[in-house]
């Protein structure tokens, strides 16, 4: 597409932000765990909060995932609120696999601007 003024289908757009958005999600819901133990909504919350759009269908495969990797724990508390929850937290190969993807993304934000300004 050369002419600058063709409008792109919204859909497509909208696709290839969702795409973009996958592709540093876990990444982000490292983020939201480094420090602090957190229930599911929470992590939902905080995703949310940065537009980040999560819903729990989404979470919890990529929860599943970080734990059977050994990035994630869980342990079982009582609420006051109803069945006991669970909250997720980092292990010591989580916070050192976040820590690679620190440098990664850090990286990958340089090559990108580096092509931009390229462009520009």
């Amino acid at each position: 597409m050369n002419n600058k003024s063709e409008k792109i289908p919204k859909m497509k757009i909208e696709n290839a932000k969702a795409q973009m958005r996958k592709g540093v999600l876990e990444y982000c819901i490292l983020l939201v765990l480094d420090g602090k133990p957190l229930y599911a909504s929470d992590i939902i919350s905080g995703l949310k909060e940065a537009k980040m759009i999560v819903v729990e269908g989404t979470l919890y495969p990529l929860l599943t995932r970080l734990k059977n990797t050994g990035f994630l724990t869980y342990r079982w508390e009582e609420s006051t609120q109803g069945p006991p929850r669970k909250y997720y937290e980092l292990t010591d190969s989580g916070r050192k696999f976040l820590g690679e993807l620190e440098e990664s993304w850090g990286e990958l934000v340089e090559a990108v601007a580096k092509v931009r300004l390229k462009k520009a």
